[in-house]
């Protein structure tokens, strides 16, 4: 298996609803980030905050209700996914289709909103205390990382291998890979990757305690850089198998090969010699049979 067909895609952020939001966002310059106050939290930040999350999930979904699981729902909704994936369950057998999701926040605001709901009715209380959370609090549904894929397959109705990667921000990016090595397994004949991480105070505070988070706009790569921008976005992509004799330039998409390392160099900053970085660009290269003189960009 030497490569692999990306056949639908689409996207959901602070930039808009779908592909085209992105395009129209990016070709003009605009920018998804806001000065506005998330939940409780009273950061000086800007954050991406999507927009149309209010709507519950529908009643068959109901137990996966979260601000995660809204996000998955909405960008599942955008540019045709739930159609492309119809058409893939008519190609192959529910069972044969895999999915693949990177998270690292999960339902977790869930588990804040219930945990701020147990201690506002315990705090002025003496003697024996309740230590149960709210009933309408579900683990397994929302902060549990596995319920975003759990939602994914029956949000979609499929029932193939699955599993969720939760590696901060490279989480969405080895769902590629993982779904890559399923399918050369035979575990799989194709695979829904995705990732989906949702706005919560423990993301905010947490990496404002590093001080990482900018009171202004992020700037990357900028001599003036102050720190990044926390935000929000799903988004989702069909992986089939391609045929060992396709012509990889003559598909508009594709996977051709990845490449992971690990530097295990500092909790929030990169080796800065490069070295794992470097060692994920050759692994990469290598698998697609490149040079690096045949990446344009």
């Amino acid at each position: 298996m030497s490569l692999l067909r990306v056949t639908a895609y689409t996207l959901t952020s602070a930039l808009g609803h779908g592909r085209t939001a992105h395009q129209v966002a990016l070709a003009s310059g605009n920018t998804g980030l806001r000065k506005q106050v998330f939940d409780t939290c009273n950061i000086d930040c800007w954050i991406g905050e999507v927009s149309g999350l209010d709507a519950a999930l529908p009643a068959a979904l109901r137990e996966f209700e979260c601000r995660n699981q809204r996000l998955a729902w909405l960008a599942l909704q955008q540019d045709g996914f739930m159609e492309s994936v119809a058409r893939l369950r008519e190609k192959h057998d529910a069972n044969r289709i895999g999915v693949f999701m990177g998270t690292s926040t999960a339902g977790i605001h869930s588990m804040e909103l219930a945990y701020r709901e147990w201690r506002s009715q315990h705090d002025n209380k003496s003697g024996d205390v309740n230590t149960s959370l709210p009933d309408w609090f579900s683990y397994r549904h929302t902060q549990n990382l596995y319920s975003i894929a759990d939602f994914i397959k029956h949000a979609l109705n499929v029932s193939g291998h699955s599993m969720v990667i939760s590696t901060a921000c490279s989480s969405s990016a080895k769902v590629f890979a993982a779904a890559y090595r399923c399918m050369q397994m035979g575990f799989c004949d194709a695979a829904i990757v995705g990732g989906v991480d949702s706005l919560c105070l423990t993301t905010l505070y947490g990496f404002n305690s590093l001080q990482l988070v900018s009171s202004d706009m992020c700037r990357p790569a900028d001599v003036n850089r102050r720190g990044i921008s926390i935000g929000e976005a799903a988004g989702f992509a069909i992986v089939e198998k391609a045929d060992a004799d396709v012509d990889s330039n003559a598909l508009p998409c594709a996977l051709l090969g990845y490449g992971e390392s690990g530097d295990a160099h500092h909790m929030s900053s990169p080796d800065p010699n490069g070295t794992g970085a470097a060692a994920s660009m050759h692994g990469a290269l290598a698998r697609a049979a490149l040079q690096a003189g045949d990446i344009d960009y």
